[in-house]
């Protein structure tokens, strides 16, 4: 219980937590954001990592002169780890396939977040890589999937690179000119609370979309009584 009121209070507040990293580490400090995007968007097993939220919070952080921090390197430095981490979690999908995903029970490699991400990919083609990097929890697998459809490398490269630039670019600068605001700075939290939830609408909506359909088919096929 405490861990997790420990992870909500740094998902909340991202930008004190981010400010105290920064007066620490110094310019270790790319190394670790690059590192934790570079899992969210590349490791299939840390879905659960902050995304849009973090990318909000370091463009606040990036615009306070006292940081220290080039916008210019912290955008570089993102956008590869956002392109790599998509290219890696391709690769897996491409190489190891559905066998990755061998237990029902396990909450970071289960199965339903593969058919949902397979689900949203079937719906939208190869706009999917494109279009999953703005939602949470299916940017992880999306790539994944690609990987497991043998998507065209070169078809994949180019959503990967134009959705990494967007996202990066869209969540990074809106934080550098927007994040430090009073108004924003005086409920950061709630912003972030917001992004979070904003973020999750699509998600939530396919899972609704989803359970209307399965309950739709479940009538259509009991049998009637005569």
């Amino acid at each position: 219980m405490d861990t997790i009121k420990l992870i909500i209070d740094m998902v909340l507040h991202l930008d004190k937590h981010l400010e105290l990293l920064s007066n620490s580490l110094g310019p270790w400090l790319y190394v670790i954001l690059f590192a934790v995007v570079f899992c969210e968007t590349g490791l299939i097993v840390t879905p659960f990592l902050p995304g849009d939220s973090l990318l909000f919070a370091v463009g606040a952080l990036v615009a306070i002169p006292g940081a220290n921090l080039s916008f210019p390197v912290m955008f570089v430095l993102l956008l590869i780890a956002a392109i790599v981490g998509d290219a890696l979690n391709y690769t897996i999908g491409r190489t190891l396939g559905p066998k990755v995903f061998s237990s029902d029970t396990s909450m970071l490699l289960n199965r339903k977040h593969l058919l949902k991400a397979q689900a949203f990919y079937d719906r939208h083609g190869g706009k999917a890589v494109f279009l999953a990097r703005f939602l949470p929890i299916v940017r992880t697998f999306a790539p994944f999937v690609a990987g497991i459809g043998k998507m065209d490398k070169m078809r994949f490269w180019m959503f990967n690179v134009t959705g990494a630039l967007c996202w990066v670019g869209l969540f990074l600068t809106a934080g550098f000119f927007f994040g430090n605001m009073p108004i924003i700075k005086r409920n950061f939290s709630l912003v972030i609370l917001g992004i979070i939830i904003v973020s999750a609408l699509p998600v939530v909506y396919e899972w609704y979309k989803a359970r209307k359909e399965a309950r739709q088919l479940a009538l259509q096929e009991e049998p009637k009584v005569s």
